[in-house]
């Protein structure tokens, strides 16, 4: 018998302070069921306690026929008895939803569907939002890699926006987001201080105001491994992706540590953050670790955002990362972990 995810643990759990988050995360394998768990949940806070509900998307031409994406499948399984329906003027970044049992006479506001990439015009409007009590961001993490421009900053003016109203500076809004395991690179991951901490084994994981679970249904990854389909593309990496909780878009290849004697190469500045790349002469291996020297001259910007003084563009020192990619692509290369890889990578990627 198939068995689907329950997120009843990560709900009770409190985050690493012994406070009560308001992040609540849950990652895992394709067609387990954490989708159907918390739309339902949602519903069922709206027809029980009349709690609204925020549900959010990245993009505004995602609220097109939102009322099929969410309710299709709940509806049959759990909620014969009501009709969903959605309403929404041309251009806004948001949708009226609304609920109704075949009893009533009249559909009831049962919360909002916002656009993630409008959050100026849901600033703008956050008084229509006061009353709704949680935001459900399914999918916030993009197999495409396809996030907004500055999404985080758009993330936080949203949930400052939504939290606020009913007589209070700040009130308690949970936030429940889900996704399948994509990259411990996405930019929540690295801004709540995950992606150096999460292993492929970890199940649950607590942070300050968050926590995370790792879910894995067995029961899915079977049901995907014997799909007929899923069989003519056994060695895919997307099958490992959907039928089991491997990242789509992480190479932990060359991911290690290294000791000794080392010679210090330069600084590398990459979305913000400082990367120190060493050569261990005796290996043969240039290393890439977050412990750099900002005494050490040598300091080089990936991007114009990097750039400020004391920092040279990348350009400027296009044969030495030409040299640099030369040694990269025969493997001379290791990482302390996936964030430096990628600060490398991004650099490779720029010459």
């Amino acid at each position: 018998m198939p068995t689907y995810y329950d997120g009843t643990k990560l709900l009770s759990m409190l985050d690493i302070n012994g406070n009560k988050p308001e992040i609540f995360i849950c990652t895992g394998n394709r067609t387990s069921g954490k989708t159907t768990y918390f739309n339902r949940m949602v519903v069922n806070g709206f027809i029980k306690k009349n709690r609204k509900f925020i549900l959010l998307y990245r993009f505004i031409q995602e609220l097109d026929n939102v009322e099929e994406k969410f309710f299709k499948d709940i509806g049959s399984l759990f909620f014969n008895d009501y009709v969903f329906t959605a309403k929404k003027r041309s251009k806004t970044p948001f949708v009226h939803l609304f609920l109704q049992h075949k009893s009533q006479e009249e559909a009831v506001n049962c919360g909002y569907a916002i656009a993630l990439n409008g959050a100026d015009t849901i600033k703008k409007n956050s008084h229509l939002f006061s009353d709704c009590a949680c935001i459900l961001f399914d999918e916030f993490q993009s197999e495409t890699n396809n996030y907004c421009s500055d999404e985080m900053a758009k993330f936080h003016s949203i949930h400052t926006s939504l939290a606020r109203g009913q007589g209070k500076q700040v009130k308690y809004l949970p936030v429940y987001m889900l996704s399948n395991c994509v990259s411990i690179l996405n930019p929540y991951f690295v801004a709540l201080g995950i992606s150096n901490r999460i292993k492929s084994d970890t199940k649950f994981l607590k942070g300050d105001g968050y926590v995370l679970e790792q879910s894995y249904n067995e029961s899915a990854a079977e049901a995907q491994k014997e799909s007929a389909f899923n069989r003519a593309f056994s060695n895919s990496d997307y099958l490992a992706y959907s039928s089991q909780n491997v990242y789509l878009q992480d190479n932990t290849a060359f991911i290690s540590s290294m000791k000794g004697k080392s010679k210090y190469i330069c600084t590398l500045k990459c979305d913000g953050q400082h990367y120190a790349l060493r050569e261990f002469t005796d290996e043969g291996i240039i290393y890439c670790d977050d412990r750099p020297d900002m005494t050490f001259r040598g300091k080089i910007a990936v991007t114009t955002d990097d750039h400020n003084i004391n920092y040279v563009m990348l350009k400027r020192n296009e044969l030495f990362f030409i040299n640099m990619r030369y040694l990269f692509d025969n493997g001379c290369f290791r990482f302390k972990n996936l964030q430096c890889k990628d600060a490398v990578l991004k650099a490779l990627i720029h010459v």
